[in-house]
């Protein structure tokens, strides 16, 4: 089976979704998490939603 539609929902996003992490300060990174951080709800990295959960 062909994989044509895979990150088509990202593709649509500004920049495809990349930008920098408001946490880790990192840029170029893929913003796909959302989180609430200070009340308001921004996009994370990957890795700092993973250290967000494992904090928990």
């Amino acid at each position: 089976m062909s994989k044509a539609h895979r990150g088509k929902g990202i593709a649509e996003l500004a920049k495809g979704g990349r930008g920098q992490c408001p946490i880790c300060k990192r840029s170029g990174v893929k913003l796909l998490y959302e989180q609430e951080i200070d009340g308001a709800k921004t996009n994370i990295c990957k890795l700092c939603k993973a250290t967000l959960a494992n904090k928990k």
